[in-house]
């Protein structure tokens, strides 16, 4: 197919040029996507039965507490989640209460999933108010891990028993078993009410943006397509174990594919449209839309993959899983997005454009009208005290807010932005029980230093002074036979002191596993402090070669890797960020200029973070990953604006001079690339409608970032600043030493 272009100034300059467009392989291409899309989508439903949401799936195997839980496995049966059942009565239990306890235990014993042999006897507060089961679920048996849906239904279906035999009770989960229920059923709502919001979301914007009842159906309809194509590769990878799918990857994922998605559909029918001026044929139309936005859209997709993909170096595995399974989502709707929807969109015609459609009028050139063209004329004006107030601005944000912003890490109470059952449950064990029962810290040392690493042990500030509070790995089966003969006796000898030497397991290839009950909550602050000092105290026994592990020191070592990978993603990312500019601009300073203004806003953004999180939100912490979280996604996708900017303003450059292509480029792009940042900031918020506070968190702070990139950043500094410098902005390239 050919067209010529008009020649004169009101076309725009086109000149005569023949385009060929690879028809048969973007039809094949496209044909495959949908059908690979529509086929995908029943996956999405099913990501849930491969999740991996507890603490140890996200640390790498060279970290102390997964070299214990794998050491200590050896001891152990099947390996559990310690949780409780409680409970609570606002008076003291009766003696009916405490016979329907006993019911409910044996009720709950009987439920498939839990840990039989494993669960304690009724245990009762000093005020008599409150009772508590210990209550283990089976994480792992005979090698094989439980999935995260089932392990869901195993607690709802003790709570159930519980509730059932203790009418009359209140009945509430505590402990890990019952948090990490909490988390999994957090996401269950992730392939509905999340999708939903993100969709009515999007489609309420394309509505305002494109002004039709008809064109919105295409961008979103495809988007569907990619994140149900993404949804079956990364369910087979997952399936597989090549990659871990955590339930904040998964929300990340679908808020990216749509967003992500209808930024690449704003940009290509932007394009569409206006060459729809021009030629009568709207495949033509298409053809030069696609040859001219594929660059850009190109350029986008490959540094945000890219810049995902840098979280493969993290030490954390959800970081290192996060960065595939979201770029499989972008690689999918790139695909999509290049092929689908043109094809789509030019096999439908003008009709879609309903009630606007446009005509083959050769409009005046488009770059001098409108908002965007009084915009680029007031930057243009005042480019210089335009760049100096915004990067000011910028500035002051971050220093005012910065010092709010604490990263020290949630507790998993502290986790939810409402009040599920686990943490009402886990707030009452605390307040009635020893709270740092049921999740000791887990020893593995030498057998022969045994004694001397519970001797170096005992003393640390913050472990329990009770009873048995630091003891030897207690034999389960041996234990379960004496409890089915002698029960009673179990019972008497309970808070005693540590089990007799004829119970305590022997050693499994020369090692020996020590229990350390601490003082404090499994997950407060206080309890990690605990554990770092207890690692001091037995890595310092000679010949024990020690290592503590347990839940306690399962989330230190997260918030450890988290700063790690923090420290060493962010100036990765940036290097990657900056030879993809390069070779797309051609230009070394261009780059420089661009991350620049973006980190500036990144910094920016946090200021506001910790404003907002500490005195609007009032949540008690951030997690120390939210940065880099933050960083990865507001760097990668506020680059795509300023390359959808930049790549434009080279094109008008080459034709008009840098400074009037500077203006040109800015006021023919503003329009779709705000409407892009609004989508992308209202899908990235909708994440506020799970109740956790990282992924709410993480929302806020992308939603924040990308609409200051766009309006602040993309509108008035990258313009103002390059329009001030002028060709020199395209050093060292023919362009920093042609006309301006």
């Amino acid at each position: 197919m050919t067209k010529l272009d008009s020649t004169d100034s009101s076309t725009g300059g086109r000149t005569p040029r023949k385009y060929r467009w690879p028809a048969f392989t973007i039809v094949a291409i496209a044909i495959i996507a949908f059908f690979a899309g529509a086929f995908g989508g029943s996956f999405q439903g099913k990501l849930t039965e491969v999740q991996k949401n507890d603490n140890a799936a996200y640390l790498s195997s060279s970290a102390e507490s997964t070299i214990v839980t794998n050491e200590s496995a050896k001891f152990l049966t099947v390996e559990t989640i310690p949780g409780f059942v409680l409970f609570h009565s606002d008076s003291a239990l009766t003696e009916q209460d405490k016979a329907s306890v006993a019911q409910a235990r044996g009720a709950i014993a009987a439920v498939d999933g839990v840990d039989a042999e494993g669960m304690s006897q009724p245990q009762f507060s000093e005020d008599g108010t409150t009772a508590s089961i210990f209550v283990p679920l089976v994480a792992k048996e005979d090698g094989t891990a439980v999935a995260g849906d089932v392990l869901a239904a195993t607690e709802e279906n003790v709570l159930t028993a519980a509730k059932n035999a203790a009418a009359g009770l209140e009945v509430l989960p505590a402990g890990p078993g019952g948090l990490l229920v909490a988390f999994i059923d957090a996401f269950a709502g992730l392939d509905g009410a999340l999708l939903g919001a993100a969709l009515l979301v999007v489609i309420l914007i394309l509505l305002v943006v494109y002004r039709s009842p008809v064109l919105w159906f295409f961008p979103l309809f495809s988007a569907l397509l990619a994140l149900g194509l993404a949804s079956m590769v990364i369910y087979f990878l997952a399936k597989a174990d090549v990659l871990t799918l955590t339930g904040q990857s998964q929300g990340i994922l679908f808020v990216l594919v749509i967003g992500a998605g209808t930024d690449y559909a704003l940009l290509l029918i932007s394009r569409y449209r206006e060459e729809l001026h021009f030629y009568p044929s709207r495949f033509d139309a298409m053809i030069k839309a696609w040859k001219e936005s594929a660059p850009a859209i190109t350029a986008s997709a490959v540094t945000v993959i890219l810049g995902l993909l840098c979280l493969t170096f993290s030490e954390l595995n959800s970081n290192k899983s996060l960065g595939p399974v979201a770029a499989i989502g972008i690689a999918c709707t790139y695909l999509v997005m290049m092929t689908f929807l043109p094809v789509a969109l030019s096999a439908a015609g003008r009709w879609v454009f309903w009630p606007r459609k446009p005509k083959v009028d050769e409009a005046a050139d488009l770059t001098t009208h409108g908002l965007w063209g009084k915009i680029a004329a007031q930057v243009g004006s005042k480019d210089r005290s335009l760049w100096i107030g915004t990067t000011v601005l910028l500035a002051v944000l971050f220093l005012v807010g910065i010092g709010s912003l604490k990263t020290d890490g949630l507790s998993s109470s502290e986790n939810f932005t409402n009040r599920p059952d686990a943490v009402v449950g886990q707030e009452l064990y605390d307040s009635k029980f020893d709270p740092g029962a049921g999740a000791p810290a887990v020893i593995v040392t030498n057998a022969d230093q045994t004694d001397a690493v519970i001797a170096a042990v005992s003393g640390v500030d913050g472990v329990s002074t009770d009873p048995g509070a630091v003891c030897p790995q207690v034999d389960v089966e041996k234990l379960s036979a004496l409890v089915k003969s002698n029960p009673a006796a179990v019972a008497s000898a309970a808070g005693q002191g540590c089990a007799p030497d004829f119970l305590t397991a022997a050693p499994i290839d020369g090692r020996m596993v020590v229990n350390v009950t601490l003082a404090d909550s499994y997950d407060s602050p206080e309890a990690l402090k605990t554990v770092k000092r207890l690692r001091d105290a037995a890595h310092a026994v000679p010949g024990a070669d020690a290592l503590v592990g347990g839940s306690t020191a399962t989330t230190l070592d997260v918030q450890t890797a988290s700063v790690h990978d923090r420290n060493l993603i962010i100036p990765i990312v940036l290097v990657v960020i900056f030879v993809v500019l390069s070779l797309l601009l051609r230009a070394l300073l261009t780059p420089i200029i661009l991350i620049a203004t973006v980190v500036l806003s990144f910094a920016a953004t946090l200021g506001v973070c910790g404003l907002f999180f500490t005195h609007v939100f009032h949540f008690a912490n951030a997690d120390p990953a939210f940065p880099l979280f933050a960083f990865v996604f507001l760097v990668a996708l506020g680059i795509d604006y300023n390359i959808f900017l930049m790549t434009r303003v080279r094109e008008e450059t080459e034709e008009h001079g840098t400074k009037s292509g500077v203006l040109r480029g800015l006021a023919v792009t503003g329009g779709v690339i705000t409407s892009a940042g609004v989508v992308l900031a209202a899908t990235f918020a909708v994440l506020g409608v799970l109740p956790l506070v990282f992924l709410a968190e993480v929302g806020f702070a992308v939603a924040f970032g990308v609409l200051l990139d766009t309006i602040i950043v993309r509108s008035i500094l990258v313009p103002a600043l390059s329009h001030d410098i002028g060709k020199k902005i395209w050093w060292p390239s023919a362009l920093a030493k042609a006309k301006d």
